[in-house]
């Protein structure tokens, strides 16, 4: 906190103090924090993050963040995995898989969650809330457990079953709205504007996108301090893919690691619901709304807060955004447990067919380093499978096992 500035218009450039405000009051852009980076020079330093908790907290120097109020349950330092495996069937040998699907609640959003629940308890909110497609309410919901707040949950009623059942555990209250998520963020807003909490997504926005942030450190951090050549990023408002970059730039702009001028961004959406992908393929610079109609849920959003900002980065890194069929979804949910042994929910299977279809372009090399973003676990989405599942029948009596495994092997020798 001691090196934030202010609060400053990602659109026309004007400042604002730190408050619980996300929208600016000249020209309604989003607003983004800002810091003092030439005091943090030769301050915060390798040594001093290394220093710190195995959390995103030991990038505290770099959140808008007062430590005596932090909310913590165990985020960050997901592991950064080399695949071997499935970059010898794609044909890269230097393949990376950041699997933050192992946070606490299972999903990246444990990291702009935690940022935003430490700065409502710092502003004094006693209620927390969000609108969410899924991986978000199950964090909110346990960080407000964790913070002892009043916590509501607004989304979708078509929601995954698995993370209504995983985010009721932690005993908010649960509000399932009827029609899309923008349909669930339009009524969000609008009680944002008549209740004093803390919506994380809505009024807190500026802190929530704080946290995303910290992927872009960590694996900066854990490739020995240096960018990436090829970023591949799923895509829901489009806010992660900007803060991954802004994480670089920022390493960068200290001199803890070298400017990423080499990386590419790659930003995957699911093919029902691929609104920045069209329009930046498109050549637009602002986004067309869609509505979403996709098996990937979370990144079921049709009007992306984020969307132009993201086909900015995209634009500056020289990267590409690509659309993953609905049947190759879980194709690539399937290929990354079967090489790697790490589930990963749709959005991961996303983000594995858009890496398939990258190589395939020749838009990512051999050699070059490469990481894969997994931002949720794939028990959060099983039930996508349920219909796909083959099993072997039999008794315990070992000749109907090896009859039946017989006859299991012929039928697959048929059918391929």
């Amino acid at each position: 906190m001691k090196y934030v500035q202010n609060m400053v218009c990602l659109g026309c450039g004007e400042k604002y103090p730190i408050e619980p405000i996300n929208v600016c009051e000249m020209c309604f852009g989003p607003l983004e924090i800002s810091y003092d980076y030439m005091s943090m020079k030769n301050k915060v330093t390798r040594e001093s993050i290394k220093n710190g908790p195995p959390t995103i907290w030991r990038y505290i120097d770099f959140l808008p963040v007062n430590p005596d109020f932090i909310i913590d349950i165990g985020t960050g330092m997901t592991p950064l995995i080399k695949a071997d495996n499935l970059g010898k069937e794609l044909g890269l040998t230097n393949l990376y898989i950041k699997n933050d699907g192992v946070n606490p609640t299972f999903s990246f959003k444990d990291r702009p969650v935690s940022i935003t629940t430490s700065k409502a308890k710092e502003f004094g909110f006693e209620v927390l809330a969000c609108v969410s497609t899924g991986n978000l309410m199950g964090s909110v919901a346990a960080h407000g457990a964790r913070a002892n707040m009043e916590t509501y949950v607004f989304y979708p009623n078509t929601l995954e079953k698995a993370k209504i059942i995983q985010t009721s555990s932690y005993a908010p209250t649960l509000i399932a709205l009827e029609g899309t998520y923008d349909d669930a963020n339009r009524f969000c807003t609008e009680l944002s504007d008549n209740n004093n909490w803390a919506f994380v997504n809505i009024n807190m926005r500026a802190f929530y996108a704080e946290g995303s942030k910290t992927l872009g450190y960590e694996v900066a951090e854990q490739l020995n301090w240096q960018a990436p050549d090829h970023c591949v990023i799923p895509a829901a408002s489009g806010e992660l893919v900007t803060k991954i970059w802004k994480g670089l730039q920022e390493f960068a702009e200290i001199g803890i690691i070298s400017p990423p001028d080499t990386t590419k961004l790659h930003l995957a959406q699911a093919e029902g619901c691929s609104p920045i992908v069209q329009s930046f393929n498109n050549g637009d610079s602002e986004v067309t709304p869609v509505k979403p109609n996709t098996i990937a849920k979370s990144l079921a959003i049709g009007n992306p807060a984020s969307g132009s900002f993201a086909i900015e980065s995209l634009n500056q890194t020289h990267g590409s955004a690509t659309a993953a069929s609905e049947s190759s979804i879980m194709e690539g949910i399937k290929l990354l447990a079967r090489t790697e042994g790490i589930y990963t929910e749709t959005a991961g299977g996303v983000v594995i067919s858009v890496l398939q279809e990258l190589v395939k372009q020749n838009k990512i090399q051999k050699d070059d380093l490469t990481v894969a973003f997994m931002t949720g676990n794939g028990l959060k989405t099983q039930e996508i499978f349920t219909d796909s599942i083959i099993e072997i029948k039999t008794s315990p009596k070992l000749k109907d096992f090896e009859n039946s495994l017989s006859e299991h092997k012929n039928k697959t020798l048929i059918s391929t």
